[in-house]
């Protein structure tokens, strides 16, 4: 992995990332913006813009933007999360002009028509009913609201009805033309690419992007809570929440191994302990949350509502042990598995140009896999062992349930195993 960078004239950030036996390029232009940007008014228009990105533009009708791409057997897709937008293709190399051409018209000559965007705005309220029917997925939303109270990087990336029921055109132009900014934003190729064709047709396509920086969104802030919802259902959905560390604090890669011997894999403690041990639950794992400025440790677990009393203490105990009796068998197989993760991942042109957009915005630069690797190797048991007590000590933990939860022990009690007092309720 061996990137160029080049800047244009108006900010654009170019990356290409070339690799040599490949006949295809993954493109796309990353977008430093996201969920976590909107106002209250506005929750859900950045997703919205995302649903909208093939809809149509003053060259081309929705169906010309389907058809093109797939006459020469490409695809196009876009996503977006609480802290970035994205917009991609994939393409055989000969077709990379086609590819950017297309996502330079979508991002430069939206028409939104209102037709569109009524029907739209009802499949992404469909979208939000599914959500909410699927209790192994809205958990997560839960959490997130939970850990960020207020904020918008504890809003749901879908929006609310409210909200997107008044989404129109003028709506869309004006968060676009506010976010949208050149300066925010990066042109990232892997695969059949070369750097200068990349900047001679970027420059061609992107010059006319509206020049700066977008304005910064407001500083996130862990707070943490419960929000716990009985509902009539099979299996009890609950996952905790602790304070982490943002995708560019200098630990972060302790605070991955450390997720990851928690409860990264099989082999891991609650895996171990809460399934293998107990049988207390069918899924259990533990996973990271991690912002620009801000981050959280995750565990989820779906159990059965006679089980859910058992599960806290489980969960508390292993986290108490991590920080006790921790060994360094663990710490070399949770550091093999990330670095297994890592490097098959470049194996892949789509998820390079994924991993290249959130170093960049992240960072601001991009961490080669052996500096990334060398990172890995230098972390030892005692320094995993310290952050696990931190983690203890720092308090606050989070709660999210769904279902059958009448039996999960009390925040309060929970919040007693970690140093800390009871917290506000968010919801009951």
């Amino acid at each position: 992995m061996n990137p160029e960078i080049s800047k244009l004239s108006n900010g654009l950030t170019i990356v290409s990332d070339p690799m040599p036996s490949l006949e295809s390029v993954a493109v796309g232009v990353w977008v430093n913006t996201g969920a976590r940007n909107e106002t209250p008014g506005q929750m859900g228009v950045s997703h919205m813009l995302e649903h909208m990105a093939f809809k149509g533009t003053a060259r081309r009708s929705a169906r010309d933007i389907s058809e093109e791409i797939e006459a020469v057997g490409g695809t196009l897709n876009a996503y977006t999360s609480r802290e970035q937008t994205a917009f991609q293709a994939r393409v055989l190399k000969d077709d990379l002009p086609l590819a950017l051409d297309l996502i330079s018209d979508i991002l430069l000559n939206p028409v939104f028509a209102e037709d569109e965007i009524a029907r739209e705005k009802q499949v992404v309220l469909q979208e939000l009913g599914q959500a909410r029917d699927t209790p192994d997925d809205i958990i997560f939303d839960h959490l997130q609201a939970a850990v960020y109270p207020g904020q918008p990087l504890g809003w749901s990336i879908l929006g609310e009805e409210e909200t997107v029921s008044r989404f129109d055109r003028a709506m869309l132009r004006d968060y676009m033309t506010a976010q949208y900014r050149a300066g925010g934003m990066a042109l990232i190729a892997s695969g059949a690419v070369s750097h200068d064709d990349l900047v001679r047709q970027a420059e061609s396509l992107f010059g006319d992007l509206t020049p700066g920086a977008p304005p910064l969104p407001a500083p996130s802030r862990y707070v943490g809570g419960e929000m716990r919802l009985r509902d009539d259902l099979e299996q009890a959905h609950i996952a905790f929440a602790f304070p982490g560390l943002s995708n560019a604090d200098p630990d972060y890669y302790v605070g991955q191994i450390y997720t990851t011997a928690l409860g990264g894999g099989m082999s891991s403690r609650l895996f171990q302990e809460a399934r293998e041990k107990r049988g207390l639950c069918y899924s259990i794992y533990a996973f990271t949350g991690g912002f620009q400025d801000s981050g959280f440790i995750g565990i989820y677990a779906g159990t059965g509502e006679a089980e859910a009393g058992e599960l806290a203490a489980v969960v508390a105990g292993e986290m108490e042990a991590m920080a006790d009796r921790l060994g360094e068998a663990e710490v070399d197989r949770a550091r093999a598995q990330l670095k297994a993760s890592l490097l098959m991942g470049l194996e892949g042109a789509t998820g390079r140009t994924e991993q290249i957009a959130g170093q960049l915005f992240a960072l601001g630069r991009i961490q080669t896999p052996s500096e990334i690797v060398a990172q890995l190797d230098a972390i030892d048991v005692a320094q995993v062992k310290a952050y696990a007590a931190r983690v203890m000590t720092r308090g606050a933990p989070t709660i999210a349930a769904l279902g059958p939860v009448s039996r999960l022990e009390s925040h309060d009690r929970f919040a007693r195993r970690f140093g800390a007092g009871a917290l506000p309720h968010a919801a009951e």
